[in-house]
């Protein structure tokens, strides 16, 4: 498996850090990458026409979505810091090669739709500022592909500052645009108590969800919080959560601050003064100037959009980036990969402003922005699954109340999708000429993703009861045996593979010792890792063997039985005689697996050899 962003991962030193403030500070800076996108051009346009159309009574969405985003982005540092693995490694790590395929797919719409918002938005902010047409600014922004590797190659510490720098432009213009603004504070308290005005009101509210927690930002964290190189120790891992969680809440808070101070902006200028359709960003513009007085408010707008957008694309890329490799383990030069994502955002803009004109780019963000929300539910659920798996974190999953929370987030992402989805076919079936292309077309495609998301939920559940039965856990043991008058056998090593033939090993084992005996019981890792590493591997399957190992013991022990365990690693003929003959057994157990024909030659070979190297008798029980 290649590193997730190979050219910056563990490029920023955390350990020589050691006061406190240099120590957060050496950690600040992913989140402000992923904060961005939740301030980009899409989410301008949802957050416009939220506040013209209903006022100030949608900033408590702003407000729930910011408290998800706090959620779901810590818990994909958490899989960053604590695994290694981004969200499209785990994922390509968990599923078959097909979903993990349909998966990659999924999250490039995401990309590209988020692409397609931050390319309109900064075209409008270019459009806006210089009176550059339409679709000149929209070709412009495939000059940032160069700000990109130039910015990659000076670092990710530089990179971060950029971007900084620019989320605080884009902070100080809403600053003073509120205090131009002169916003009613009672209702915008108020607009903190949730109520949904309309159905219209649903379609802006799932697109501010849509706008703000977004799919691609998932991938983007886990993999941006492995740039920072710290003592990997368990001291080491709860540090980096606790300075990342620090970041993320500082950074998704100011991002907060931008959502809404749009929202308030919008509701204060237009509804109040009984402009409920000002949905254009273009518009927006024009109408500040008369209404808040200052030619200073539309220029800050304008900036505050360029500085967004730029902002967003560059995350936009890494995003990308991560996605392609994580899931194809496909790495392609940075710029070409630039530049196929600009292309897939630049042609559908194009297209649809020359066929409809300027007047349907608030139309076209506001789409792109619920087609984000709609990919939602295939990035959030496998992150709760890998988070919640005690093997794959390694101690560090998160807690019950927090699994019900983040289940319960998805809950609601889903189902605010689900009823979109539903009522926009039902309206297409109700008024198409054509319905059974669409039923043909549109309705199976729905059952499909309705499918595909059914499987993602469920399967990791399946997976780990299965799982639970193949590897043959030891409370699934029965171990009757027939106590004997004497036993000669006092010291007697096992050798187990957590398969059916555990038992029969354990049991003849027991007959032979009694209850007085000691046992050994003996796993030999065979990976790949541990033929090469030894001891020194830490990989998936050594986690589980160790855990099953404990297992064993346990529940042996608190049958009354002595138990000790010993963990190789390599070949099992080579191995095994070293454990043995410094140990002082009275014999070795093992189970077959009733292998015939060329099993049976294979294994037997094995025990040949094994047999020749040790001084004890060998026990083969069927």
């Amino acid at each position: 498996m290649t590193k997730s962003l190979e050219e910056v991962h563990q490029s920023v030193a955390t350990e020589h850090k050691k006061t406190g403030f240099r120590k957060i500070l050496a950690f600040l800076g992913p989140a402000y990458l992923v904060s961005v996108g939740y301030m980009d051009p899409g989410n301008w346009a949802t957050d416009i026409a939220g506040g013209s159309q209903f006022g100030y009574s949608l900033l408590w969405v702003l407000l729930m979505s910011n408290l998800m985003a706090l959620l779901l982005q810590s818990l994909s540092a958490r899989l960053g810091i604590v695994t290694q693995r981004d969200l499209a490694q785990a994922s390509r790590e968990t599923y078959s090669k097909f979903i993990n395929y349909i998966l990659y797919f999924l999250a490039e719409i995401a990309i590209a739709a988020c692409d397609l918002a931050e390319v309109l938005g900064m075209a409008i902010g270019i459009n806006l500022l210089f009176d550059i047409p339409l679709i000149e600014g929209v070709l412009i922004t495939v000059l940032d592909t160069f700000l990109l590797l130039f910015l990659i190659n000076k670092g990710i510490r530089k990179m971060e500052a950029f971007i900084i720098v620019l989320v605080a432009i884009i902070g100080f213009s809403f600053i003073f645009e509120m205090i131009f603004a002169e916003p009613e504070l009672d209702k915008v308290i108020y607009g903190l108590v949730p109520s949904i005005p309309s159905s219209a009101a649903l379609y802006i509210a799932i697109g501010i969800i849509g706008a703000t927690v977004m799919p691609h930002n998932l991938y983007l964290h886990s993999s941006l919080v492995q740039t920072r190189k710290f003592d990997r120790t368990p001291a080491g891992i709860k540090q980096a959560l606790k300075y990342n969680f620090i970041d993320s809440t500082i950074a998704l808070n100011l991002a907060f601050f931008v959502n809404a101070a749009i929202l308030i902006l919008a509701a204060a200028t237009f509804y109040r003064n009984g402009m409920f359709e000002v949905a254009e960003i273009q518009d927006a513009h024009k109408f500040l100037e008369p209404l808040l007085g200052t030619k200073w408010a539309p220029v800050l707008f304008a900036v505050a959009l360029i500085a967004a957008g730029q902002s967003s694309t560059v995350t936009g890329t890494l995003a990308g980036q991560i996605v392609m490799e994580g899931y194809l383990n496909l790495r392609i030069q940075p710029w070409v990969r630039r530049i196929i994502t600009r292309l897939i955002a630049i042609i559908p803009a194009v297209v649809v402003i020359l066929i409809y004109g300027e007047s349907v780019t608030g139309k076209l963000l506001i789409l792109s922005q619920v087609i984000l929300s709609l990919q939602l539910g295939f990035a959030i659920i496998p992150l709760i699954h890998f988070v919640s798996d005690k093997t794959k974190m390694k101690g560090f999953h998160i807690s019950r109340t927090t699994q019900i929370a983040a289940w319960i987030i998805a809950l609601i992402i889903v189902s605010l999708n689900a009823k979109l989805v539903y009522d926009e076919i039902t309206s297409w079936l109700a008024t198409s000429n054509h319905p059974a292309i669409l039923w043909c077309t549109v309705v199976p495609l729905a059952f499909g993703f309705l499918g595909l998301l059914l499987y993602i939920v469920f399967k990791p559940f399946i997976a780990r009861i299965k799982s639970n039965i193949e590897n043959h856990s030891p409370h699934h043991l029965k171990l009757h045996f027939t106590p004997k008058e004497s036993y000669t056998k006092k010291n007697i090593a096992i050798s187990v593979d957590f398969s059916k033939a555990d038992e029969a090993a354990l049991n003849n084992a027991f007959e032979l010792g009694g209850i007085d005996a000691k046992y050994t019981l003996i796993h030999i890792v065979e990976t790949v890792g541990a033929l090469m590493y030894g001891g020194h591997v830490d990989d998936h399957e050594t986690t589980i063997d160790e855990k099953l190992l404990l297992q064993y013991k346990e529940m042996l022990s608190q049958k009354g039985f002595r138990i000790e365990t010993e963990l190789g690693f390599g070949k099992p003929n080579t191995v095994i005689p070293k454990i043995i003959n410094v140990g002082n057994f009275d014999i070795l157990v093992m189970g077959t697996h009733g292998h015939t024909g060329l099993k049976d030659i294979l294994f037997g070979t094995t025990v040949d050899k094994l047999r020749h190297k040790i001084s004890i008798p060998l026990l083969i029980v069927k």
